[in-house]
């Protein structure tokens, strides 16, 4: 059982990038639209700690000091907002610490940061095969939407 006392939520850093991209390596194993590339996944990452003002990765440490859960955000120009919007992808939980309050703590934080920088609006993809983290999302109070997600690669 983890001790929520006990978690830290802190800003991911360089050092976190291979705990981080073991988590990555577990959620892109669920999702059935991405597979686990190493360095691809520290490329982004990377690119993500090294822009604070655009991006946030957030991890969630034990008492050990170990990553053990973390979620992203990235700002976007919304025009029906007419403000900044969130866009929240990788969260994942170590499966031993899930349902104990660690994601929410994480979204938490993460949506702090954001609200910080001027947004005014969350929205992030769910694989519609993880029935569990549609639920899980649902009790958070997050709305499904009418919109479908479309994608084009350019490489």
């Amino acid at each position: 059982m983890t001790n929520l006392n006990a978690i830290k939520i802190e800003n991911a850093c360089m050092a976190d990038l291979t705990a981080m991209v073991r988590l990555l390596n577990v959620l892109f194993t669920i999702e059935q639209d991405f597979q686990p590339d190493e360095t691809l996944q520290i490329a982004g990452l990377r690119m993500i700690i090294e822009n604070p003002d655009k991006a946030m990765i957030k991890v969630a440490r034990n008492q050990e000091d170990q990553v053990i859960g973390m979620v992203s955000a990235q700002l976007i120009i919304s025009t029906s907002q007419g403000a900044l919007s969130a866009w929240i992808e990788d969260m994942v939980v170590n499966e031993e610490h899930r349902a104990q309050g660690v994601g929410r703590q994480l979204l938490k934080a993460v949506l702090e940061w954001a609200k910080e920088k001027g947004a005014t609006r969350a929205q992030l993809l769910v694989d519609l095969d993880n029935m569990a983290a549609m639920g899980y999302y649902t009790h958070l109070g997050w709305q499904s939407s009418r919109m479908g997600m479309r994608r084009l690669l350019l490489k």
